[in-house]
């Protein structure tokens, strides 16, 4: 699939972000940087342009890039903030909606994220007027006794 933004909910309610397509995240990198006041060097743009989905505030993502590949495996993140005080999340889904006009957005969530979490990226979304998203969960039901 291309043109896809995908919003990860773990299990203890993190929220993780993925958006496909290179030159839709250095454009989005470009975006996020001026609107929070980060000056991103080409090195950094390009990591974020190349890897997969993170989860860390914006604060920290300076941090987060400098990192090789293997230790940003390793690393803890912390989560994307959406709540109503600090919603990191909207402004990542706006900006990559100015990236990239194509995108389609899906919802992802481990099968233990209780609602609440679930409603506020919902919430989120809505307040961004997207009123389209696919939610992906987990078809794979597990036998008892098997």
């Amino acid at each position: 699939e291309t043109d896809v933004l995908t919003v990860s909910v773990a299990s203890d309610g993190r929220i993780f972000f993925n958006v496909d397509g290179q030159y839709t995240r250095a454009s989005l990198l470009d975006r996020m940087g001026q609107k929070y006041g980060i000056a991103f060097t080409p090195e950094e743009k390009h990591t974020f342009a190349v890897m997969s989905g993170m989860g860390v505030p914006v604060g920290g993502l300076k941090e987060f890039l400098a990192l090789r590949p293997e230790q940003r495996k390793q690393v803890f993140q912390p989560g994307i903030p959406c709540d109503s005080g600090r919603n990191e999340l909207a402004d990542w889904v706006l900006q990559a909606r100015l990236s990239n006009y194509k995108l389609r957005i899906a919802i992802k969530g481990d099968r233990e994220v209780g609602y609440p979490v679930i409603k506020k990226v919902i919430n989120t979304l809505l307040d961004r007027k997207v009123n389209r998203f696919n939610l992906i969960t987990n078809m794979e039901r597990e036998e008892k006794g098997v």
